[in-house]
């Protein structure tokens, strides 16, 4: 039996693959941009700020959450969303370690 396409890889490489891919979409982005904007848990006012269907947004909500990046409660028959602020953190501490990572040679190509 092969091993796992995921196995293959360090668990910082599999990290930052799927920050990568939550940040894929601009829909998600402008998700995240949205609830750091109103610093407060929202509800249901997504689907008129980012403009597309309730289906769609849920499905790009459920892999933010699933990621971590957001987190919900249950407010009667709605969840409402906000920023989880530790994975936040962790992610941008990932992010910005990947992100200075500096070629010290002067060689090119």
């Amino acid at each position: 039996m092969g091993l796992i396409k995921a196995e293959m890889f360090t668990e910082e490489q599999n990290q930052l693959s799927l920050y990568f891919k939550a940040f894929g979409h601009p829909a998600r982005v402008a998700i995240i941009q949205h609830l750091f904007k109103i610093n407060t848990c929202v509800c249901g006012d997504l689907v008129d700020v980012i403009g597309l269907a309730q289906p769609t947004i849920s499905q790009h909500l459920k892999e933010l959450k699933k990621l971590g990046l957001i987190q919900g409660t249950i407010e009667g028959t709605s969840v409402c969303y906000c920023i989880n602020q530790d994975n936040w953190t962790k992610m941008k501490n990932t992010l910005t370690a990947f992100l200075d990572t500096e070629n010290n040679t002067n060689t090119c190509c």
